[in-house]
């Protein structure tokens, strides 16, 4: 098949998702198909055949230890048009029998693109439109799931600098804050004083102010992958300083990652079975990780899901695979066919 790997874009996680590209595109490569990456911000100079087959550049796997600078990406793009969609974007991937998402984080795993890639009948990877967009939304998917799993107390507020001050007035510390609409651990911080509550805030102004205050819970940091509707082995993430945030997911040793998790096989049933009902009540489908806190007396706490999860050199759903015989490749081609016959289906 000819396939479109679309990354990059504009979302703090485009660093992470040319990663994931990168490492996508060689692997179907590998199986046999016709495969080129493409960034979706900034396109290509042409629509043209020999697209498929042109190199990846080796040093877009590894992820550099901080965000990107989204203004100085916008900057960087020539001309001055308002589109999410760079030049020949759209029709590289109306050439393709597919496209295989590789996009994390806002306009790419929020159901945008895959709205506008149905418009134009053009089958894609992961979950449906509608599915990704509710999953992305941290407030509505914790509103949908609390009655069918376990999830910590919390409140989303919008909010201006003016505001801040009464909001560290109320709070109820230890919480964590964290963007609505964010990934990879972006604007996440964990607050146990007034004053780091207060600079979360602060800091959670440059991503839109709409943030959820989550009860902090206090635990092992267990995920679950799902693969074809099955959940995989559990993973544990053990950073070695801090907490799970941006820069121990995406640099080599900085967390260590076991799996399957070392926890009893009743709690290792409970976090998978929990991952599915989350799962299904949100309609996802292909695949999807979700995040979870086991505390001490084995009861998981649903944190999030993910319904693009990262593809890199570090990435957690990948290593969960390969505990049950799946490797990187033949993961990619389950994600290829599981995701033609929902869209088939119309999922």
């Amino acid at each position: 098949m000819k396939i479109v790997v679309l990354a990059g874009g504009l979302s703090p996680e485009r660093n992470v998702s040319l990663s994931t590209g990168a490492m996508v595109t060689g692997a179907l490569r590998a199986l046999g198909h016709r495969a080129g990456l493409v960034d979706l911000y900034f396109g290509a100079e042409t629509a043209a055949e020999s697209f498929f087959d042109a190199p990846v550049p080796e040093k877009l796997k590894k992820v550099d230890r901080a965000a990107p600078d989204l203004e100085a990406v916008r900057a960087s793009r020539p001309g001055d048009s308002p589109s999410q969609f760079g030049p020949n974007v759209l029709e590289l991937c109306r050439m393709a029998d597919l496209v295989f998402l590789a996009l994390h984080g806002v306009c790419g795993e929020d159901g945008k693109v895959q709205a506008a890639l149905e418009l134009l009948g053009i089958p894609y990877t992961g979950a449906g439109y509608l599915p990704s967009a509710i999953a992305m939304d941290k407030d509505l998917t914790k509103r949908l799931v609390e009655g069918v799993v376990t999830t910590p107390g919390w409140k989303t507020v919008e909010y201006t600098a003016e505001d801040i001050e009464e909001l560290v007035r109320t709070a109820r510390l230890p919480l964590v804050v964290k963007p609505v609409a964010s990934g990879s651990s972006i604007g996440v911080s964990i607050a146990h004083t007034a004053q780091e509550l207060r600079q979360a805030l602060t800091d959670g102004l440059a991503l839109g102010g709409r943030t959820v205050l989550e009860e902090y819970i206090r635990g092992r940091e267990i995920q679950v992958g799902i693969l074809e509707d099955r959940a995989l082995p559990s993973i544990e993430i053990i950073p070695r300083e801090g907490f799970y945030d941006y820069a121990n997911k995406y640099q080599p040793g900085a967390a260590l990652e076991v799996c399957p998790a070392d926890i009893p096989p009743e709690t290792e049933e409970k976090v998978r079975s929990a991952a599915l009902r989350v799962y299904e009540t949100l309609g996802l489908s292909v695949y999807a990780r979700a995040d979870f806190i086991v505390t001490g007396d084995g009861e998981p706490w649903f944190l999030e899901i993910n319904t693009l999860p990262g593809m890199t050199p570090t990435s957690l759903l990948p290593q969960e695979a390969a505990a049950v015989g799946i490797g990187y490749e033949e993961l990619c081609r389950r994600i290829v066919e599981a995701s033609l016959e929902a869209r088939r289906q119309g999922r």
